[in-house]
């Protein structure tokens, strides 16, 4: 019987410790409810961040595309000479490829043998490399700034 007596002890005690823990005074709230309310706090500002973190990485993507592809709608054209070198370097969308070829047919018409020619991918962007050399009867000098200047015309005209 003792141990009978003392189990509905021990179960009084824990209901009363309870039922006290429950009526505290108003304003006072207990460490548990405390931790409670500061981790809810934080959690909501930790998705705020989320939210704000998201919405920066959105933008720094579209910028990020818009400089890794720059404006290619219209293509560019590099040309430099060097003696009787001519290097075309082009830079194009995907969609103008067929410039590459125009640009050798040119160099031909024009009379200047073309060495090498060569082409790579990165994305959408096409880099045309074509290396020639000029003999001309006026000169290798001036027949090249002849090239030059009708190769960049086509280039201001396919835009």
């Amino acid at each position: 019987m003792t141990d009978q007596n003392s189990s509905m002890s021990t179960a009084k005690q824990c209901r009363c410790s309870y039922a006290v823990g429950s009526y505290a005074p108003p304003g006072v709230s207990s460490v548990a409810d405390q931790v409670l309310e500061e981790s809810v706090d934080y959690i909501k500002k930790l998705q705020e961040k989320l939210e704000k973190l998201k919405h920066k990485k959105k933008c720094l993507m579209r910028v990020s595309e818009n400089s890794a592809t720059p404006d290619l709608k219209t293509p560019n054209i590099s040309i430099s000479v060097s003696g009787s070198a001519l290097d075309v370097v082009m830079t194009t969308a995907l969609d103008y490829q067929f410039m590459f070829a125009r640009v050798v047919r040119m160099l031909h018409e024009e009379g200047a043998e073309v060495v090498n020619a060569s082409f790579s991918v990165v994305d959408n962007t096409v880099f045309h490399n074509i290396h020639s050399e000029v003999n001309g009867e006026y000169g290798a000098e001036r027949e090249a700034a002849r090239i030059c200047e009708r190769l960049r015309k086509f280039v201001s005209d396919v835009d």
